[in-house]
This record gives structure tokens, sequence and C-alpha cells, in this order.
């Protein structure tokens, strides 16, 4: 007697290039070329996944020997990240340019290939200072719809808001390879399977999580916050008048710090700080950091602030700006807008 059928209750395994496409079947008017570009940055964190996974093997722990345009030490896979996921995408006509973290100016494409209708905006390889301590990196993205008609990419097309988003997300290099991603209609996680090398749909229609469970901030720079930061703190460990008391935990790679976050529950911030006086306004980069992370949390369901309002409607002025931020659950985050506005007027 032949086995019995089994019946369909799902739809099976989802790679990430189905859900790309079947993502694509609700725009009917849609030119594949967003589609493609999405797929060419998970093909971008398969190659980085390889080398963080053989770091130690294939010499390109530590520095590079040189400073980025933040002056900070670039360290060695921070330059493979750069190079690669530039060359997944300078020739492919899809892009008009591109802006990364590491780099100054904004990304030409060359001139012998063609200019596309979107522009991406990215963070190599967030947290690379970790690398050598085996703690998990990441790679955050953005991408945009073009402002200018035809042409180079201009500086009007990378210096957009959050709302102006099509689509973001972020890979994140630990104990298995996760990338996270939203095109507006609710985020998704694929786990990367290195047995048969694709990103597999393993956390559909993420949510944040109801019950905030967690802070993370580097206390350490506490004595540099301002007095509305501080009781904010406090207000989290379950004091100023808090019927919360949430556990603190702290990578220093904001990738894997806001990917708990989402998947857990509670806050991450990186309050602005006095102890620099060249950083007046907080550390982390608009454009390539806080706004692509605080578009998946509030597709999550979530919010992301700069302390005094939503990150997604701040207006970048440069590439290299910087901002306070405060992303997690919606009313964790709005509480730290209520102690910043009555303290630090």
């Amino acid at each position: 007697m032949p086995p019995e059928t089994p019946k369909a209750t799902q739809p099976g395994v989802i790679t990430i290039e189905r859900h790309i496409l079947m993502e694509q079947e609700k725009f009917p008017d849609s030119s594949g070329a967003l589609t493609s570009l999405l797929y060419d940055i998970a093909l971008a964190g398969k190659l980085i996944a390889s080398r963080t996974q053989r770091a130690g093997l294939a010499d390109i722990l530590g520095s590079a020997g040189h400073e980025n345009v933040q002056g900070e030490d670039v360290q060695k896979l921070d330059v493979y990240a750069q190079r690669t996921i530039y060359q997944l995408n300078d020739h492919t006509g899809r892009l008009c340019c591109m802006a990364s973290e590491e780099s100054k100016d904004i990304i030409p494409i060359p001139e012998q290939y063609p200019n596309g209708e979107y522009v991406l905006v990215f963070d190599p390889l967030d947290g690379s200072t970790n690398i050598d301590f085996n703690v998990a990196v990441g790679t955050i993205f953005a991408i945009f719809r073009r402002r200018s008609k035809s042409g180079p990419g201009r500086m009007e097309d990378v210096l957009q808001s959050g709302r102006e988003i099509v689509a973001g997300g972020y890979l994140v290099y630990g104990s298995s390879t996760m990338l996270v991603y939203t095109t507006g209609h609710g985020v998704n996680g694929f786990t990367l399977d290195p047995s048969i090398g694709e990103f597999l749909l393993s956390h559909p229609n993420v949510r944040i999580p109801d019950q905030a469970k967690y802070y993370s901030v580097n206390q350490g720079y506490e004595k540099y916050w301002t007095e509305g930061v501080r009781r904010y703190t406090r207000w989290l460990q379950g004091e100023e008048g808090s019927s919360m008391s949430l556990s603190q935990r702290y990578i220093g790679s904001m990738v894997a710090d806001v990917h708990r976050t989402l998947f857990g529950g509670g806050v991450f911030y990186y309050p602005a700080d006095t102890k620099d006086p060249k950083k007046p306004t907080g550390k982390l980069r608009l454009l390539y950091e806080a706004v692509p992370m605080a578009y998946v949390i509030e597709q999550a369901g979530g919010y992301g602030s700069t302390g005094r309002g939503p990150i997604l409607d701040v207006k970048p002025e440069a590439l290299h700006q910087r901002t306070p931020v405060f992303i997690g659950n919606r009313d964790v985050v709005g509480k730290a807008e209520e102690f910043i506005a009555k303290y630090d007027r």
C-alpha cells in the first residue's frame, strides 16, 4: 500500500530568494530591480559571513593600519565587507550611487556602467572593534528611490529621511548568520544554513514582544549623560516611580544589541553625552545605523527616537551626521522622551 500523502499545512521551506519574489508579486508594476538588489545584499552577507567564521584562519583579524572618515581605526574585515558590498552592486544598473560609513563622500557608479533608480546606504561591518574578541558583528543597510531624474547620483539622492526608505534591514554574524529585512510590509528573519549556503525563512512576521525584558546601554558613560537620561535609566531599573525592572544587557555591537531588543523586548539606547565636544549630538550615524534600525523596529511594532522625536522624521544634512538613539518597545522609548523633555530643557 503506497504511503499516505501528507497534507499541506504550510508553504514549506522558503528561501530568501523565493520570499523576495513572493513580495514582488504584490506589486505588478515592479521592475524587479529592488528584488535583485535585496538578493545581492543577501549574497554579500554570505560572503562576509564566510570570512567572519574563519577570521582567525584567514589572517584578517586586527587593524588594517589606517583610519576611516570617522577617525576610527579600520579593521581588516571592514575593508573586505566594504569591497564586497561595493563590487556586487557597482555594475548592476540598479543603483545611481552608494554611501557608506567607511567612505568620506558618496560612492559613484563607475562611468562604464548604467545608473539605476535606487540608492544604497550601508554600514559594512557594525561593531568591528569586537572582531578580535569573537563577538557578534553585523551589516546594516537601507535602500531609497533616487530623487534626481537621471545620470549619476547626487547628494540629494542620499540625504533622505527615514520616511522615504523602500527597504532596510541588517545581517548579524554570530553563532548563526541571520538576515532581517522589511520593505514596509512587516519584518521577516532568515537564518543561513551553511550546509546548503541558503538563507531560509526562520522568523516570519517578526513583532517586538509586548513585555520589555532588557535595557541595553553602555553605562560606563553614565557620568557624561544628561539628567534626563540618568533618571530614565533609573526608571528602567525600577526607580523613579517605575513599575518595571529590566535586566541590563550590552554587547557593544549595535546590530547585536538591537537584534536582541527586537526579539526579546526592551530598549537599546546610545544617548548624547558631554565627554567629547566634537560629538554633542550623539555617536551613532543617522543614515547608516539609526535610520535603518529604527525602520526595522517600527515595522515590527516598536519605535525609534532621538530622545526628542522620531528618528525617521529627521532630514539628514550631512552624510556622516550623528544622532542620539533610543530604539525598542514604543512605550519604553516614549518614556525616554518624557524624561528628556522634563529634565533636559
